[in-house]
């Protein structure tokens, strides 16, 4: 018997299979790969932060509820237990704890593990530097 999949498959299923669409390799590309002779390259790669980090920074905040979440904390006048953040969203606690996971790697979102639970917070210095990283590409 072939076991059909509902639109209500577990979320972390359909979290690793949107992981691993989103999820690409960058190629180191060498200043004289992409230059022409006497340019060098601008914007963010040349003021300390790197185009691939932006392209981290931008895809973690390509989702919806990603960058819903990052709202949430941002308003919240303290840290918020990962606890707390579940019950805003129509979403299983793995779904979550991977969004979270997404946004900690990227550097968007800190967090730190008190006892049992996970308190996170806004990183203001990321998202401005993505904020300087848009101003530099314009």
């Amino acid at each position: 018997m072939a076991a059909t999949i509902t639109r209500n498959y577990i979320d972390n299923l359909r979290c690793m299979l949107y992981h691993d669409a989103m999820a690409t390799k960058v190629k180191a590309i060498s200043e004289t790969d992409c230059c022409t002779e006497g340019e060098s390259p601008t914007g963010a790669a040349a003021q300390g932060g790197t185009i691939a980090d932006a392209a981290t920074l931008f895809k973690a905040l390509s989702d919806e509820t990603r960058l819903r979440m990052v709202q949430a904390m941002a308003r919240s006048q303290r840290q918020l237990c990962e606890c707390e953040i579940v019950p805003q969203f129509e979403l299983s606690q793995s779904t979550i704890s991977y969004h979270l996971k997404v946004l900690r790697e990227a550097g968007i979102v800190e967090c730190a593990k008190q006892g049992l639970w996970t308190y996170c917070r806004v990183n203001t210095r990321a998202l401005m530097a993505a904020v300087r990283t848009l101003a530099d590409l314009a």
